[in-house]
């Protein structure tokens, strides 16, 4: 790992990077033969090394070598084509964070198919949307999870864990298969994964994931994370989510490494039991997770400060806040990272590539990819502008977004692809997270980043969360409104909300402030906890 010691450094580090250093470390030709499950789990077994630590939350654990990974892939990948399916078809898994989980995934990749992500929080109707789209040949759930499938239109097979309701029995039928299962070898343009947007802005848009991916999230796990051969990693986010999947499960075997799943919900109390006794060294998770540690405050927290070597955070831009307190009680740097479930992780403040962080920032482009903040026509904009975030097609030979299944040329303009964030670069480079564009509010010929008002708000004793949209005001064109979640102790009155307009006045902008202000019991989320303020837009 190439260690640097300023922007410039990393900037001759990236002008000087080529792709091929991550294409080529893979086993197989993306030109003429590979399969994600022999680079995920084949080339790394015969070393008896650990790739799977595993915990339920009723406290079972374990643990599955590359040995034994391979050898279940093998059994999964048997019964799947027992039961027709064939390279291209997709396969939906609708499984909590267990070993037969990472097995389905990986069996799935080692017949050639393409596995398709069921959040286990969702319902049947989001279920639906999803199987409809996508086509699915086979479905694997569990019994807690089944009943979700009951009344779909159903053109699909269920296998459930058990046999649950007549089913095919995953398990028994899995385990009596043989080990052993020739991998489909397929091209770097096709599918390996089918992926659906986290629908923060509207309902989700599904799209199929080439195999050329893989090599941009060994690029992430290596140089955004810093993900070391001694680390013991644990990325809390569930593979339900592309955040989960792609960087729990697929970047961590990638790079022939340990990955860890706890299947139960998240609280700080079982977060921390679990880094101490397994000794986690290198964590990742969204935002919501670390403003619920610094609730618990630095006691509960303790292991973490114990343990921890390096943390980052994904999904939601995190508040600059969290990572002083981090830094202050945990004594380790937590550094905000940006993706989209379209290219992956794009930007980031890289642990494995040191560089002046700048707080409030998403810090430098991947290596890998070209980053520019253009307008509306797709035209750079000047550094201290904001403008879209766009990823550069041509400059960019790990990215491999080709577009969505039924909104066709949606999120392209020439050259480039089109995130849909509004952002500002700063003079150091770096690039700073404004908000979803349909979130940016225009007060008074003012634009207004919901993300710096909310950051203001955090740094409020009484805050425990805050969200931020624009309202119609006939006056300004709109106005600020906060939502607001309260820690406990504090009582939401009219004292506060005038207290909390003062705060933001002062530490941000007088344009910027709240002027009105409701104290909400929670904040609308997605299932992967991203705020919906297109929701908070309605009330």
């Amino acid at each position: 790992m190439t260690i640097m010691a300023g922007r410039a450094e990393y900037q001759q580090f990236y002008d000087e990077f080529d792709a091929a250093t991550l294409t080529g470390a893979l086993q197989g030709d993306l030109a003429t033969g590979i399969n994600a499950c022999v680079e995920c789990c084949d080339r790394h077994a015969g070393q008896n090394r650990v790739a799977l630590k595993w915990k339920s939350a009723s406290g079972e654990s374990g643990t599955c070598t590359f040995e034994d990974l391979q050898a279940q892939s093998a059994r999964v990948a048997n019964l799947l084509v027992a039961h027709g399916v064939e390279p291209g078809d997709r396969v939906a898994g609708l499984l909590p964070r267990t070993p037969e989980l990472v097995a389905l995934i990986l069996g799935v990749l080692r017949a050639g198919a393409v596995y398709q992500p069921l959040f286990t929080a969702f319902g049947p109707k989001a279920i639906e949307h999803r199987l409809a789209t996508s086509k699915a040949r086979v479905v694997v759930t569990d019994t807690a999870n089944r009943a979700k499938l009951d009344d779909l239109d159903d053109q699909f097979t269920v296998m459930s864990i058990g046999g649950a309701g007549g089913d095919i029995d995953f398990t028994a039928e899995a385990a009596a298969q043989c080990d052993s299962f020739m991998p489909v070898m397929r091209t770097g343009d096709d599918a390996f994964l089918m992926m659906f947007t986290s629908g923060t802005t509207g309902p989700p848009k599904g799209m199929k994931l080439p195999l050329r991916g893989l090599a941009g999230f060994a690029g992430y796990m290596k140089f955004g994370l810093d993900v070391q051969p001694d680390d013991v990693f644990w990325n809390i986010a569930d593979p339900g989510w592309a955040y989960g999947l792609f960087y729990a499960v697929i970047g961590p075997l990638l790079i022939g490494h340990q990955t860890t799943l706890y299947d139960g919900p998240f609280t700080v109390e079982s977060t921390a039991a679990l880094v101490e006794e397994l000794g986690i060294t290198n964590f990742a998770g969204a935002p919501t997770a670390y403003r619920m540690i610094i609730a618990e405050g630095p006691e509960a927290a303790r292991p973490l400060a114990e343990n921890l070597r390096v943390a980052s955070s994904a999904g939601e831009p995190l508040n600059p806040e969290v990572m002083r307190w981090f830094k202050q009680h945990i004594g380790c740097d937590l550094f905000d990272q940006y993706g989209q479930t379209e290219c992956g992780m794009v930007l980031a403040n890289h642990h494995g590539l040191h560089h002046k962080v700048r707080p409030g920032s998403a810090g430098y482009a991947m290596p890998g990819f070209r980053l520019e903040v253009v307008d509306d026509d797709g035209n750079p904009v000047p550094h201290g502008t904001q403008g879209i975030l766009a990823v550069h097609r041509p400059g960019s030979p790990l990215f491999f977004f080709d577009g969505y299944l039924e909104a066709e040329g949606e999120g392209w303009s020439g050259d480039y692809y089109l995130t849909g964030d509004t952002v500002e670069r700063n003079e150091d480079g770096t690039i700073s997270f404004v908000g979803r564009s349909d979130d940016v509010i225009t007060s008074s010929g003012y634009r207004i980043g919901p993300f710096d008002v909310e950051s203001c708000l955090l740094e409020h004793d009484a805050v425990a969360e805050s969200a931020v949209v624009g309202i119609p005001d006939e006056e300004r064109g709109e106005i600020v409104k906060a939502f607001v979640v309260l820690h406990s102790g504090h009582e939401g009155d009219e004292t506060l909300a005038e207290d909390l307009k003062q705060h933001v006045r002062n530490r941000l902008a007088k344009h910027a402030f709240p002027r009105q202000v409701a104290f909400v019991a929670s904040l609308p989320k997605t299932p992967s906890g991203k705020i919906q303020r297109f929701i908070l837009r309605k009330q």
